[in-house]
């Protein structure tokens, strides 16, 4: 039996396995772009984060641990389910829908490690944008950490397998449709598995014109985790802050 989606990041994220596959990301690195982001964005003492397709809240509970008051929301019942675990005074989680606005108001919104462009319905693009500006204060910041897109496209991995607690994942890369898509196939606990990601292959231009659209102002762009120049073929990340 082959168990698949359509709409992949509603289930596929649902799953163990996912958090398995991705087990070894670096989060000392991710802590660091926490530090570097907070302080460059001068986020008051105590200030309120919104940390949007927050998954099981790493980025949340290590800002929180900095002394913010951090909401994290997800659309996985499972992952909000984990990181509840968490909580405490200045620390929530809730299952959101990260195109419709949260209803409160926040110092910054940071929507971090390509939580963006999964959607089969383009306008959901232009909605999340238009919410994570309802969603700020006067003086808050949006923040949208993609992928470079031409980074990425150039230095494609086609094809390779990643094992990862004894499963085999096997992992076929392509560009089709204006959509860079992952197709993963794994056999655990004698089943056959399935699932493909697929994330819209947005350049700096095309946040450009969706900034426009949704009535806010790209104020600065990093290429990197260290708030280093994004350069358009080089930089591994696109990070931009809006309002």
């Amino acid at each position: 039996m082959t168990k698949s989606t359509k709409q992949w990041y509603a289930s596929w994220f649902n799953t163990p396995y996912y958090h398995i596959l991705y087990k070894d990301r670096d989060y000392s690195e991710a802590q660091g772009f926490m530090d570097n982001l907070t302080n460059y964005l001068n986020i008051p003492e105590g200030g309120k984060i919104l940390d949007l397709a927050c998954g099981k809240g790493r980025h949340s509970i290590y800002l929180n641990t900095l002394g913010f008051n951090v909401t994290g929301v997800d659309l996985s019942e499972q992952s909000i389910k984990h990181a509840r675990q968490y909580e405490n005074d200045t620390l929530k989680f809730n299952v959101h829908d990260m195109t419709k606005p949260y209803p409160d108001t926040f110092d910054a919104v940071f929507n971090l490690f390509t939580s963006f462009g999964y959607f089969e319905d383009e306008n959901c693009n232009l909605e999340t944008i238009k919410s994570i500006k309802t969603e700020l204060n006067k003086f808050g910041f949006g923040v949208i950490d993609f992928m470079n897109t031409n980074y990425v496209i150039e230095n494609l991995v086609e094809e390779n397998i990643k094992t990862v607690e004894g499963i085999s994942f096997h992992q076929k890369r392509s560009l089709k449709d204006g959509y860079i898509t992952k197709d993963i196939t794994f056999e655990a606990d004698d089943e056959q598995y399935q699932f493909q990601e697929r994330v819209r292959a947005f350049t700096l231009e095309d946040f450009e014109v969706l900034f426009k659209k949704a009535g806010v102002h790209l104020l600065d762009v990093f290429g990197d985790y260290k708030l280093r120049k994004y350069h358009h073929k080089t930089s591994e990340r696109l990070i931009m802050i809006f309002k």
